[in-house]
């Protein structure tokens, strides 16, 4: 089974639910447009709740409905500000918990924090490992993530997690693509992403290119080696996430001394374009720009050659199937 934005979703009142709790998706500020979207595919409206700030900043949520003996999705990216969105969620499941919920599913489109994931030099900290612990102690009884920055994350969690990949989304948009004419290469900006940039090119029927990448300092990238015949073609890069754009600069640049034609596409996940990152990717030998709406896109982000998938889909779906305790692995085939 191939999933694609287009796939058309049976509304929860429409599955045997004689049996089953009732369903309730809750959402904290974070994402409101995604989590509209999801709560549409399911055919269900999202729950209310109210979250305010007192006069110092301190946060303040109360749940407007009853959640009792219900099985709960929380959906949350912990994406800029993370620190704020990550305590928003904490309190979220807290409330939930006190108020009785039979179960809380924490839906994180975005794992922040998920590049801190292990120790690079002495007395590190292992912050990645941190959040699961504290969503974890909180009272999450399970995690719904999509493109976790490292897959060992799965790991850090003694709860069951679901992790989703937007490979199909965002595969299906380039193979209905024209490509007529053009000799085409897919790109992993380095060797930690060729696993999953693969699957785009398997899909695709091309050939992989591979970036090298060192990082000098905190904070700062440069690519040392490319392997792989870029010349003459045109080049698709795969990122899980843009954050300053550092990296695809780099990448860019990289392709470019390579003879690779000026008309690069880029692709990510999770576009968190934070910094200089629009300067950077406003460059001419970028055509597009292919994002998800794992986190939400400001007005002033949305540049023309930019295109937003939507993943809602692929979340409601896992969301039915966790529900009805059914089967969330045929959402992983490509």
């Amino acid at each position: 089974m191939r999933y694609n934005n287009r796939i058309m979703v049976k509304t929860a009142s429409a599955l045997d639910s004689a049996h089953l709790p009732a369903m309730k998706l809750f959402a904290g500020s974070a994402n409101p447009a995604l989590a509209e979207a999801v709560a549409a595919n399911l055919g269900i409206a999202l729950g209310g709740l109210q979250i305010t700030r007192f006069a110092d900043g301190e946060l303040y949520i109360n749940l407007n409905e009853s959640v009792r003996g219900a099985d709960v999705f929380l959906l949350q990216p912990t994406c800029p500000p993370i620190d704020q969105h990550l305590l928003e969620l904490l309190v979220l499941i807290d409330a939930l918990k006190r108020a009785s919920a039979g179960t809380i599913t924490c839906v994180l489109p975005y794992y922040g924090y998920g590049r801190q994931e292990k120790k690079d030099a002495p007395r590190e900290p292992i912050t990645a490992k941190l959040i699961a612990n504290l969503l974890t102690t909180a009272g999450a009884t399970q995690i719904v993530a999509m493109d976790l920055h490292a897959d060992a994350i799965q790991g850090f969690f003694d709860i069951p997690l679901d992790h989703l990949t937007a490979l199909h989304v965002i595969s299906d948009y380039l193979a209905g693509k024209d490509w007529t004419g053009k000799d085409i290469v897919v790109v992993s900006p380095d060797e930690g992403r060729v696993k999953k940039v693969r699957r785009i090119a398997g899909r695709l029927g091309c050939p992989l290119a591979v970036g090298y990448k060192t990082h000098p300092e905190h904070g700062v990238s440069e690519i040392t080696q490319l392997a792989g015949d870029v010349r003459g073609k045109t080049c698709i890069v795969y990122d899980d996430m843009i954050s300053s754009g550092g990296s695809i600069n780099e990448i860019v640049d990289a392709l470019l001394e390579n003879g690779a034609k000026p008309e690069i596409t880029v692709a990510t996940t999770h576009a968190l374009l934070v910094g200089k990152a629009m300067e950077k990717l406003s460059r001419p030998e970028i055509a597009e720009l292919i994002i998800t709406d794992t986190i939400p896109l400001p007005d002033e982000k949305r540049l023309p050659k930019i295109k937003q998938l939507s993943v809602a889909p692929m979340f409601a779906a896992a969301i039915r199937a966790i529900w009805s305790d059914g089967s969330v692995s045929r959402l992983f085939d490509f």
